[in-house]
């Protein structure tokens, strides 16, 4: 996949896209990850890329000259000729992303679905944000990463970016390596645990040292739903409500642990499901 990344500060990203999975996706060629300086088409000889807003209020935002002629770039290299923005042009592997707090959640369906793109081209807003006629001439898809804001969008893209990388084909190990990890499978991860057995007085649970692939598993299980219940009742409720194919095992756990207070109400869907009675 082709990322390309606009942005006033492409100085931020070395550190993400040359390490780790990302850098070593990066030299296998999985990943081509091209930065843009926002600046370096500017118009002004002070390379500025923002002014203050119409209608007043706090802040700055930053300028369409300069977005405009650095997305037209992307285009000429490709085309070999400068071309205009034309909406509905795009085809369904390419797609291009503002990084916005007002924009959708980035979730697991939205993951999967960029991962299937060829090419994404992502814009960084700063300041107050961008001039809104970016957005629209150029049918821009805003996502967020969270209800809170940043000082800038760079952060952001690289949660994304990264998120989505790893449900890119060779980028980790297997396709289960994403989609078990953590809350992808409807549950929070169990806690782990490594050498030494004891530490400072601390002992790692015996169930994990005995070889038992079966109760580790169902040790593993139980310590999710747990953790999921306590910490995140909405995804415990969730989990509840399409669990299936469970084993005798799994599904005498799974009723224990409804059955149970543990800090948090069980909603109505999770009593019913097992025919509980308040």
């Amino acid at each position: 996949m082709k990322i390309n990344i606009l942005t006033l500060f492409p100085e931020m990203f070395t550190a993400v896209t040359k390490s780790s999975i990302l850098g070593r996706a990066g030299e296998k060629g999985i990943l081509n990850i091209n930065l843009i300086n926002i600046r370096d088409f500017s118009t002004d000889k002070h390379n500025k890329a923002d002014d203050y807003p119409f209608g007043g209020g706090v802040g700055m935002v930053m300028l369409p000259q300069p977005v405009f002629d650095a997305l037209k770039s992307l285009e000429s290299a490709e085309s070999g000729e400068p071309v205009e923005p034309e909406k509905g042009d795009e085809t369904p592997k390419k797609k291009m992303i503002y990084m916005s707090p007002r924009g959708r959640i980035l979730d697991r369906e939205k993951i999967e679905e960029l991962a299937e793109l060829e090419e994404m081209t992502i814009l960084c807003g700063h300041y107050e944000g961008v001039d809104q006629r970016i957005i629209d001439e150029w049918d821009m898809e805003e996502i967020s990463i969270g209800d809170y804001i940043l000082t800038g969008g760079e952060l952001a893209a690289m949660v994304l970016i990264d998120s989505v990388s790893r449900f890119i084909p060779d980028v980790l190990g297997t396709k289960e390596s994403a989609t078990e990890e953590s809350v992808y499978s409807g549950l929070l991860e169990y806690d782990q645990y490594t050498k030494p057995r004891e530490y400072e007085g601390l002992a790692v649970p015996e169930v994990l040292l005995n070889g038992n692939h079966k109760l580790i598993h169902l040790w593993q299980y139980e310590n999710s739903l747990r953790l999921t219940k306590e910490r995140r009742p909405d995804l415990f409720a969730a989990y509840v409500e399409k669990a299936k194919d469970l084993t005798k095992d799994e599904k005498k756990i799974l009723e224990e642990i409804v059955s149970k207070g543990l800090s948090v109400k069980v909603n109505s869907a999770c009593k019913s499901k097992f025919h509980m009675k308040d």
